[in-house]
C-alpha cells in the first residue's frame, strides 16, 4: 500500500516538480506538464508512460496498473491501485513517469542519481 502522504514525498523529491490542484485531483508537474495525478475519492493515481512502459507496468502481477480505458490510455495514462501496489513497484513506475514528461536535462539527473 502506498499513501498519498509517500506519493507526495516520492513525486516532490524529483527536481522541479510543483504540486497543483487538477480539477477534484491533486497533480504534479514538472515545467507545468503533468506526470501524475492523484484521486483521493478512488484512491487511484494515474500516470503517464509510454506506450511501452505502459505494457510492461500493466503485466505486473495482481493488476494493480492498467491502461487508462479511454483514449487518455491509448496515449499512455496508466491508473494504479494504491491500496494494492507494493511499494518498490509503484516508485519505480513513478520515477519511470516523470523521465517520461520531463525535460531530457532532468530526467537524466534521476536515472543517474538511481543508479548510484
Amino acid at each position: 500500500m502506498v499513501t498519498i502522504d509517500s506519493f507526495r514525498q516520492l513525486a516532490l523529491s524529483f527536481p522541479e516538480v510543483t504540486e497543483e490542484p487538477h480539477f477534484e485531483k491533486t497533480s504534479f508537474r514538472v515545467k507545468k506538464k503533468i506526470f501524475a495525478t492523484y484521486d483521493p475519492k478512488n484512491k487511484k493515481a494515474s500516470i503517464k508512460l509510454s506506450e511501452i512502459d505502459q505494457d510492461v507496468f500493466s503485466s505486473s502481477p495482481g493488476k494493480t496498473i492498467y491502461p487508462v480505458d479511454n483514449k487518455w490510455g491509448k496515449q499512455g495514462w496508466t491508473l494504479i491501485e494504491m491500496e494494492n501496489v507494493h511499494p518498490d513497484l509503484f516508485t519505480d513506475a513513478l520515477t519511470t513517469a516523470y523521465c517520461e514528461v520531463a525535460p531530457i536535462k532532468l530526467a537524466d539527473e534521476v536515472r543517474r542519481n538511481k543508479n548510484e
